[in-house]
């Protein structure tokens, strides 16, 4: 009977160590998540700010389209589009809904405009670094009249970005700290388990090493179950979310942030498991209570 009540809270506490790493990591693999859409969301929204760059009347199109080579040559700069004042003309007639044209007795007071799109950057002094050199290179043309962007807009994205990355960076931290004095109680609770056998190899003679060798590749075990279990309740609970939504969170481009996601989420977990057992079995063989 005693064996058998053994056998149970050996189990138990398999059971607890695995499922407390899945909760662990099932946490950890959303916030992951997070960052990760709030990564490419921030990126798409940096490189869909428009910059302005307004061209002398006197300018012609051979001069313009020029400088728009040159700004698309530019290492930090995505994408430039050299737009006439007839282009103008035509998208700003589609925008109202009349021609401004024919409003205007034929006279078109737009002027050659280039819109520019820089690359983006995950850092935001990078970012505002690219914007003031560009600024400065692109002012130093004659036939520049000025820059135009929506500046509150560009500020405020930094901030958020910036503010959310911290966030996230602390909290992870946090919660690695966390877990692991969570797993080293659940895993203490499987090693008291085996206290017989640990003070029997202790008292012949066996070191450190050949005791704790077994609870070592046993915790990689937990923490590769424990991964596997969270990375799938974390997945049906995107896939239940993305369905009820309507979104696109399984798109192919995708496809590459998720399998690094999945391999750090299985990474972290063996790691937090391998060291939370080792600590917890030094702890309990040099502890004078057990000994």
């Amino acid at each position: 009977m005693a064996t058998r009540h053994g056998k149970i809270r050996l189990w138990a506490g398999r059971t607890s160590t695995v499922f407390s790493i899945m909760l662990v990591l099932f946490v950890f693999g959303l916030l992951l998540f997070v960052e990760y859409h709030s990564y490419k969301a921030t990126h798409s929204m940096q490189e869909r700010i428009s910059y302005q760059v307004d061209l002398s009347p006197e300018s012609t199109e051979e001069e313009a389209l020029g400088l728009c080579q040159s700004l698309k040559e530019l290492d930090y700069v995505k994408n430039a589009d050299y737009i006439s004042p007839d282009e103008a003309a035509r998208l700003f007639s589609a925008d109202i809904g009349e021609d401004i044209l024919t409003l205007l007795d034929s006279v078109n007071p737009l002027y050659p405009t280039i819109m520019v799109t820089l690359k983006a950057s995950n850092n935001p002094s990078k970012l505002l670094d690219q914007r003031k050199l560009f600024e400065k290179e692109v002012s130093e043309y004659a036939i520049v009249d000025g820059i135009t962007y929506h500046e509150s807009m560009l500020n405020d994205l930094n901030e958020i970005f910036y503010k959310l990355s911290w966030f996230l960076v602390i909290f992870v931290i946090l919660l690695l700290i966390v877990s692991i004095a969570l797993i080293s109680t659940t895993i203490r609770i499987s090693i008291y388990s085996n206290r017989n056998t640990i003070r029997t190899m202790s008292m012949v003679g066996a070191k450190m090493g050949f005791i704790t060798r077994p609870f070592l590749w046993r915790s990689i075990l937990y923490g590769f179950l424990g991964a596997t279990f969270a990375m799938i309740l974390m997945f049906a609970a995107i896939y239940v979310f993305n369905k009820q939504f309507h979104l696109a969170l399984f798109h192919p481009r995708y496809f590459f942030g998720y399998i690094i996601l999945v391999s750090v989420v299985f990474l972290v977990g063996i790691a937090i498991s391998f060291i939370a057992t080792y600590l917890s079995v030094h702890r309990h063989i040099r502890s004078k209570s057990e000994f």
